[in-house]
């Protein structure tokens, strides 16, 4: 058998460790988002420059990252997950050593933009073990790899923290590039390359539409509060984003090979899996912002917590920790429920949060209580979502499926940001010339939260249900194949035959449709018999896979009729009708 795009997972054999190395290489990526957080209050004295100039630093990693991340995924599927991985924390480690020499400002944004590049790694490690690992492992190990952006920039708080007050700030960026370096030794020593690749060539006309579009409606996002959200800057910008959108749109449904495939994008599972990530997001930063920043203020306001930077942080990071731990409880939930009851139950979870929160403003332990309640809730929602997506686009789509989706969570932390920026700003008092935040403001974010989280709640109702067993749902894999073969009525049944007529165990048959898609996939029994079920009439091919036997494939047809099908499919292959 050929190579080809429907190859089914797992593609090749993993090791014990490749889980945990992957999830490590995410939670490096995520420390760049939250790096600087501490000391943003110093930037334009640390860098000699005016606070709107230093804000630059920020917005520079959040456009790269979102740029790079549908694309690196797309180069991921076409040239190897394992090498676009290594390039995205190879070009991470360069930013931060450029960051960590210099004092000047655009020489800093340089270093902060590449280091955005790295955000890539998130879905290219979820492809990954999509592509490596057996299914009974995938659900958990999804979850954990999603959840990194949150538990790395958890932790990335207190440490960044406890640096910045007792040592140098740019020894933040040495750390960071340490961190990737060791991450990059890691992959390479751990992480075997998937043979996985999706047929045609990149995209470039829709990687530069992309890129510019995104650019133009991010922008104006982070910038709109200091621009002003009714200037002609602002405005033009959005303007501009719309028009080269839609002509980006255009171009990708008439393009052989485009970068995203958006008729794939359009199906009810990816749309709305897509639109409940963005409001996941939402939800994900507003406690990353209000909460710091009700810790530090002093106790003299009347309402601030008066904690110091590095224990502000400490309280802070059970969010991410909270993330990691939800892993192995989502992978037993889904397998029971599916990722859409995961998904809702942890924006339930996320909404309590929230209105618990309402309340609970008032000592620093309050705090922790918070943020580990949402952090159980974002941790099964960010869980859920690579589950949905996969479970509704081919294989060889994986990394161009979840960059995207990693993009829609990127767009909604940024939307939140400029909101609660906007909000904390608006309703904050002016003592000497100082703006402070106000009990008000940090309850009208948290009110924001809620009603972003009650649309992500409305999007994963509108998630479709699905016709046959989730992928994730079995406890294993044989247990999946039984499923969908004592729920078919129709489809192609028989045994794997060597060409002494020695029945195959554990062979792997695919069924793979007219298109090149992959239909259904099986492992024989001792005696070599297997079961697929047929989705529709038509034409397929039957290709069988084994340890000691070359990969081969037969044609066959099936016409429809409703009882099952036997089908003896020897190696080598032979032409079967049924």
């Amino acid at each position: 058998m050929t190579r080809t795009t429907t190859t089914d997972q797992p593609t090749g054999r993993a090791s014990g460790a490749l889980v945990p190395v992957l999830a490590f290489a995410g939670i490096v990526v995520a420390v760049m988002q939250t790096l600087l957080v501490p000391v943003i209050k110093d930037l334009p004295q640390l860098l000699d420059t005016a606070p709107s100039d230093a804000t630059w630093v920020l917005t520079s990693t959040l456009l790269s990252g979102a740029v790079a991340t549908p694309i690196m995924g797309r180069l991921g599927d076409l040239y190897g997950k394992r090498r676009m991985l290594v390039a995205s924390l190879s070009v991470m480690v360069a930013g931060a050593l450029i960051s960590a020499v210099t004092s000047a400002l655009l020489p800093m944004i340089v270093g902060r933009t590449l280091q955005g590049f790295a955000m890539g790694a998130i879905p290219l490690g979820i492809g990954l073990m999509r592509d490596m690992l057996p299914r009974e492992r995938l659900g958990s190990a999804m979850a954990l790899m999603s959840s990194s952006i949150g538990v790395g920039g958890g932790l990335a708080l207190p440490a960044a923290a406890l640096v910045a007050q007792h040592t140098d700030w740019h020894a933040l960026f040495y750390g960071a590039a340490g961190l990737g370096v060791l991450a990059i030794a890691l992959t390479l020593t751990v992480v075997p390359e998937s043979p996985m690749r999706a047929k045609g060539s990149f995209d470039l006309p829709g990687a530069l539409g992309l890129s510019l579009g995104l650019v133009l409606f991010l922008l104006p996002i982070t910038k709109g509060s200091d621009w002003g959200w009714s200037s002609a800057t602002t405005l033009g910008l959005f303007g501009a984003s719309a028009a080269v959108l839609v002509l980006w749109g255009v171009y990708e449904l008439r393009t052989a090979a485009p970068l995203v495939d958006l008729r794939t994008t359009a199906r009810p599972a990816v749309l709305f899996t897509n639109l409940a990530s963005i409001m996941v997001g939402v939800s994900f930063y507003v406690v990353s912002l209000v909460l710091p920043q009700l810790l530090q203020l002093p106790k003299a306001t009347g309402y601030g917590l008066g904690q110091s930077m590095v224990v502000a942080g400490l309280l802070v990071a059970p969010l991410g920790l909270t993330m990691m731990f939800t892993a192995p409880v989502y992978s037993r939930l889904s397998a029971r429920y599916g990722p859409k009851a995961t998904l809702i139950l942890g924006l339930l979870i996320i909404a309590i949060g929230y209105g618990a929160g309402l309340g609970l403003m008032s000592a620093a332990w309050q705090s922790l209580v918070i943020a580990v309640v949402l952090g159980a809730g974002i941790g099964l929602a960010y869980s859920s979502l690579p589950a949905l997506i996969i479970g509704a686009v081919p294989a060889s789509e994986t990394g161009a499926a979840n960059g995207l989706n990693t993009l829609m969570r990127s767009i909604g932390t940024s939307v939140s940001s400029a909101v609660i920026g906007m909000v904390l700003a608006n309703t904050a008092d002016h003592v000497g010339g100082v703006a402070i935040p106000t009990m008000h403001g940090f309850r009208l974010s948290f009110l924001i939260a809620t009603g972003a989280v009650a649309v992500g709640l409305l999007m994963a109702l509108f998630l479709p249900k699905p016709n046959r067993a989730p992928r994730l749902r079995a406890s294993s894999e044989e247990d999946a194949n039984l499923e969908r073969a004592e729920a078919a009525l129709v489809g192609f049944r028989g045994r794997v035959l060597a060409a002494d007529g020695a029945p195959v165990a554990r062979a792997r048959v695919t069924l793979i449709d007219h298109g090149g898609r992959r239909a259904g996939s099986a492992l024989t029994a001792d005696d070599g018999s297997y079961a697929l079920a047929v989705p529709a009439g038509g034409a397929y091919v039957l290709a069988a896979r084994a340890a000691g036997h070359g990969p081969l494939a037969a044609p066959a047809t099936h016409t429809g009729e409703e009882h099952p099908v036997d089908l003896d499919l020897s190696l080598p292959g032979e032409t079967v009708t049924a």
